[in-house]
C-alpha cells in the first residue's frame, strides 16, 4: 500500500475507534488495516495509537498527525475535483456538525434533501452541544450559534436567535409572573447546561448587563429535556427562541422578562476556507444557507 492509502486507513481507524470497523468501512480485512497503521508508525518512528484488548486511543503525536492527514487528504480530494472539471457532480463524504436540538429540527431535513439531490454523496451528522474543531476532527461544515472568534474559517450568516425565558401558563398562574430578573430567585428554575455554562442567567437593563445567580432546583444536560419540563409546568426555563417558538405560538409556553432580554445571536454556516472549497462542501453550504434563511424561527429581532 502506498503512503496516502496508509494515511487514509489511519484516519478511518481513528474515526471508527477500531481496526475491525474501519476495515469494514473500507472493504479491507482487519489485518490489512493493522498493517497500514504499523507501516506509518515504522516510517515515522513513533506510536500513533495505544491499543488494549478493550479500547484504542490516539497518542499525543497520533492526534497531531491525524489532523495533518485530514488536511492532506482533503487537499488531494480538492485537487482531484478541480481536475475532473467544474461540471462534475459532487461526490464523497460530507461531515456536518450542529447543536443537538438545532440539528434535529433544521439540519437533519437539509441532510436528507442534500442526499436526495446528489446520489454520489454520503453524509455523517455530528449533533453535539459543544463547539467542535472542524480541522482537528475532519469536519466539513458546522452550524454555529453566537459570535465567532477570529479564525481562518468562512462564515455565512443565515439568521438570528435570542435567549428567551419561558414558563407554562399553569405554572405562572400558580406561582406568579416574574416582572424583573431578581424575582426569579423565588421561582423553580430549570437549568439547561448546553444553554449556559453556569447557573447565572443574564439580562440587559438600561443597556447594562444584569446577572441572576439562582440555585436551580433542576439541572439537565439537554435543551429538549428542559423544554419538556417547562411545557409540563414544572418551572421556569431559559432557552433560545427557535427552541420554544412552536410552544409559545401554541400557547403551551409564555415568554417572560422580554423587556430585559439579551440581544439576538447570529446563526452562521461555517466551513474551512482553504484554497478551494470542495464541490461537495460548497453544494451542502449552498443548500443549507438557502433552507435556513427561509426558516421563520431563525428571524429573531432585538
Amino acid at each position: 500500500m502506498d503512503r496516502l492509502r496508509d494515511m487514509e486507513i489511519f484516519v478511518q481507524v481513528a474515526d471508527h475507534g477500531g481496526f475491525a470497523a474501519a476495515a469494514r468501512a473500507l472493504g479491507l480485512s482487519p489485518p490489512a488495516a493493522t498493517r497500514a497503521v504499523a507501516n506509518l508508525e515504522a516510517r515515522l518512528g513513533l506510536r500513533l495509537l495505544v491499543r488494549t484488548t478493550r479500547s484504542l486511543r490516539l497518542t499525543e503525536a497520533g492526534a497531531r498527525f491525524l489532523g495533518d492527514c485530514r488536511r492532506l487528504l482533503a487537499d488531494l480530494a480538492e485537487a482531484e475535483e478541480a481536475a475532473a472539471g467544474s461540471h462534475a457532480a459532487p461526490r464523497g463524504l460530507v461531515r456536518v456538525t450542529a447543536p443537538v436540538l438545532f440539528g434535529r429540527m433544521f439540519v437533519a431535513p437539509i441532510v436528507g434533501a442534500f442526499l436526495d439531490r446528489y446520489p454520489e454523496v454520503s453524509c455523517q451528522s455530528l449533533f453535539l452541544d459543544r463547539v467542535v474543531d472542524l480541522i482537528d476532527e475532519g469536519l466539513d461544515v458546522a452550524i454555529r450559534i453566537g459570535d465567532l472568534p477570529e479564525s481562518t474559517l468562512t462564515a455565512v450568516r443565515v439568521g438570528s436567535v435570542r435567549p428567551v425565558t419561558v414558563a407554562a401558563p399553569s405554572y405562572l398562574a400558580a406561582n406568579g409572573t416574574p416582572e424583573e430578573p431578581e424575582a426569579l430567585a423565588r421561582h423553580r428554575l430549570i437549568h439547561a447546561s448546553p444553554m449556559q455554562a453556569g447557573p447565572e442567567w443574564r439580562y440587559l437593563r438600561d443597556g447594562q448587563p444584569v446577572g441572576v445567580r439562582g440555585a436551580p432546583r433542576l439541572s439537565t444536560n439537554t435543551n429538549d429535556s428542559a423544554l419538556a419540563l417547562a411545557v409540563e409546568g414544572w418551572g421556569v426555563a431559559r432557552l433560545l427562541s427557535y427552541q420554544v417558538a412552536a410552544d409559545v405560538a401554541a400557547g403551551r409556553l409564555v415568554a417572560v422578562l422580554e423587556d430585559v432580554a439579551l440581544p439576538a445571536l447570529p446563526v452562521q454556516v461555517v466551513h474551512p476556507e482553504g484554497r478551494r472549497v470542495a464541490r461537495k462542501t460548497r453544494a451542502f453550504v449552498d443548500l443549507a444557507v438557502e433552507r435556513l434563511r427561509a426558516e421563520p424561527a431563525l428571524a429573531a429581532e432585538r
